[in-house]
């Protein structure tokens, strides 16, 4: 094949040039995810959506919103991730039938749809299934999106190009935030522009997404699933080189994608998702741990603290004792901290790894929440007691720790949860087992974003303790349960996950020895690829 029929990028650019135009496209949906998250943050504080939804209201003399209804409020925000966990089953089933890119275009139309129907919503019931509509389309994009951009990646830069998207994922939220703290001003941010316009706002980057994705190369991994060898081993060339080592790698990568195909069909040919969560007729490839793996690391995502203080971060900063105003703008600063933090992880996730990642952030996260948690009791008895100078002391201490704490998390928790499940999948079910991860963040996320309010109306700064006591917990389970991914290419996880024993070193074990009793595969620079048993007799 000499290009791919029609306009297409990968006929314009090709190796690093063409990853990152893929991982552009990526990002936006990326951007859209975390914009749709914290948009949620300013909108919960707007005097006319509390009014129309009928939760609360605001205070005439301090400004404050008083909640009356916590339970409807949280459920608002959480019904949102119950869309999400229908629609990543939906487009993790769709992604591995007809493809990356088609799945992706209908994730965006589908978010369109419920971004209208959001920003034109006049009650809690019309905003409910506005919500849950808009969360389908979510969760298709988020089931999808991150497999599309790991398979096309190189394995040594995995992890960068994932952790560059989530900067951008960030970014949404910090726009969210800035965009509706801006509004507030405008007519006392008593107005419906102050809510719908933000909400209608996250159309545009979904219309760009929808309108440029179909001039994208599809994953060469699907291709070759699905049959049409020689358009996966042009995309492959386009994305390794052509000519010398690129090309060299590029046949090496097809052989291995064709050999780990032949393999799995071998394996197994349950795809259900009741066959994946129960691991039935898997055999040797244990998909029901893979699974178990993937929807834990997610929900321990949301349970380190992130969900509590991304949502509902003003609340947060009202209790340490800052009036509303002033709460919203420090969390919108504290975004910005948060957004340049997952910078670090762009250039630290391939070198010191996924389990190491992991570890250092949680010990982290966890000093930081308790001693946030407490800073903020203390400001709050001091507020109660009427000594303002205390409490402003104690308040500036417990912002300082969820700074930290963002930052950290930024660093490290952001990425690894939405990288592994990308990552551990066999190929036959790629697209459905990160599928499972979605459905651990929309389980995490939907549970804490409707416990979150009632949890801070009658516990307080007592929640950020649970939260700390979640990352301290998530420390020997990441080093028992977790095998390291980094450095290792997506056919070898069938490898990593070989072994009967759910133990690090046991799997580690097989995978050496497995690895070992492979055959090379050998090329030439102007051949395709000849790897069998007998090369390996050769190299010998």
């Amino acid at each position: 094949m000499k290009q791919l029929p029609g306009f297409n990028v990968a006929n314009i650019l090709e190796k690093r040039a063409l990853l990152i135009a893929i991982n552009s496209i990526a990002a936006l949906s990326i951007f859209f995810f975390g914009y749709d998250q914290g948009v949620m943050g300013g909108v919960n504080n707007a005097k006319n959506y509390i009014d129309l939804m009928g939760f609360g209201y605001v205070d005439g003399q301090t400004g404050d919103p008083v909640i009356t209804n916590s339970l409807l409020q949280g459920g608002i925000v959480s019904v949102y991730y119950l869309g999400t966990l229908f629609g990543c089953l939906l487009g993790g089933w769709i992604g591995d039938r007809i493809g990356r890119i088609k799945t992706i275009a209908l994730g965006a139309g589908w978010a369109i749809f419920g971004a209208s129907l959001q920003s034109a919503a006049m009650n809690s019931n019309w905003m409910i299934g506005s919500r849950a509509v808009n969360g389908i389309g979510t969760g298709i994009l988020n089931a999808v999106v991150p497999v599309w951009a790991t398979e096309t990646a190189e394995h040594t830069s995995r992890g960068q190009f994932i952790a560059i998207e989530f900067t951008l994922n960030i970014f949404g939220v910090v726009v969210a935030y800035w965009l509706e703290f801006g509004l507030s001003y405008i007519d006392n941010g008593e107005t419906a522009f102050r809510w719908r316009f933000p909400i209608a706002f996250q159309i545009i980057p979904l219309l760009v997404l929808f309108g440029t994705v179909w001039f994208f190369p599809e994953s060469p991994r699907y291709l070759v699933k699905a049959g049409r060898d020689e358009e996966a081993q042009y995309v492959l060339r386009r994305l390794r080189g052509s000519t010398g080592d690129g090309l060299v790698r590029a046949n090496i990568e097809y052989q291995e994608i064709r050999n780990v195909i032949d393999k799995e069909s071998q394996e197994s040919k349950q795809t259900s998702y009741m066959h994946m969560f129960f691991g039935m007729g898997s055999g040797n490839l244990h998909i029901g741990r893979r699974v178990q793996l993937v929807i834990w690391l997610q929900i321990l995502q949301e349970w380190v603290g992130i969900a509590g203080v991304t949502v509902y971060a003003p609340t947060i900063f009202r209790i340490a004792g800052f009036a509303n105003q002033k709460s919203q703008w420090v969390s919108g600063l504290n975004n910005i901290f948060y957004m340049f933090a997952t910078l670090i992880c762009v250039f630290t996730l391939d070198r010191i790894g996924r389990r190491w990642t992991l570890w250092w952030g949680a010990a982290a996260q966890g000093i930081a929440m308790f001693l946030a948690g407490a800073f903020s009791q203390l400001g709050e008895n001091a507020s109660r007691s009427g000594d303002t100078a205390k409490a402003s002391s104690y308040g500036a201490a417990a912002a300082s720790f969820v700074f930290i704490f963002t930052s950290v998390f930024g660093a490290t928790w952001l990425t690894v949860p939405w990288l592994y499940p990308a990552e551990i999948f066999p190929l036959y079910v790629r697209s459905q087992g990160n599928a499972w991860g979605v459905v651990g963040w929309s389980l995490g996320n939907g549970w804490l974003t409707l416990l979150c309010p009632v949890l801070f109306q009658r516990i307080g700064a007592t929640t950020l303790h649970i939260f700390g006591i979640a990352n301290i917990i998530s420390i020997p389970i990441v080093w028992a349960l977790y095998p390291e991914t980094n450095q290792r290419t997506l056919e070898e996880m069938d490898f990593l996950f070989a072994s009967p024993s759910p133990w690090v070193w046991d799997a580690e074990k097989t995978f050496a020895r497995l690895k070992a009793e492979q055959p090379v595969i050998e090329v030439t620079k102007d051949a395709g690829p000849i790897g069998d048993a007998e090369n390996a007799q050769r190299s010998g």
